[in-house]
């Protein structure tokens, strides 16, 4: 009888710790749907190429930027130059945000200049919006969602 819970715990312990193992921080996570920064996408943002942008928001669209990636959430802005595309980051984490952004806002965005699908367009780092500020990307381009399931 003795032996026989003894096998029955053992086989309790080792179920519970596999599943605490399963349920770790990162653990079973499939990435980021291509939004990290060390993929095809996420390279693409380039320190050298940031600038900043003013306009008015006309267009606020989901869409999915490359084969094999989740949504992301994509800005069309109105500036005294012309139309600019703004990469924002994945659908996930933006609509988890306070901070919205709507078509009619005024906004300010940094970052990176790029060339996507052939159009420019920028990846942003930092919106501005009134007194409130959405921080996207650190300086070198590491997007602030790479830390958010450890809750950093």
């Amino acid at each position: 009888m003795k032996t026989r819970l003894s096998g029955l715990w053992l086989m309790m312990l080792t179920l519970v710790l596999a599943a605490t193992v399963h349920a770790a921080p990162g653990a079973g996570w499939k990435g980021s749907g291509g939004w990290g920064p060390q993929g095809s996408y996420g390279r693409m943002y380039d320190p050298a190429t940031v600038e900043t942008v003013r306009g008015k928001v006309v267009e606020v669209l989901r869409m999915t930027p490359m084969k094999g990636m989740g949504a992301g959430i994509h800005l069309k802005l109105k500036t005294e130059t012309g139309p600019v595309s703004v990469h924002l980051g994945p659908a996930w984490y933006i609509e988890r945000l306070d901070l919205r952004i709507e078509k009619g806002d005024q906004v300010e965005v940094r970052g990176s200049r790029v060339t996507f699908n052939g159009k420019p367009a920028l990846i942003a780092a930092e919106v501005k919006k009134g007194d409130e500020v959405l921080k996207l990307r650190d300086d070198s381009g590491i997007p602030v969602w790479s830390g958010w399931r450890r809750g950093q």
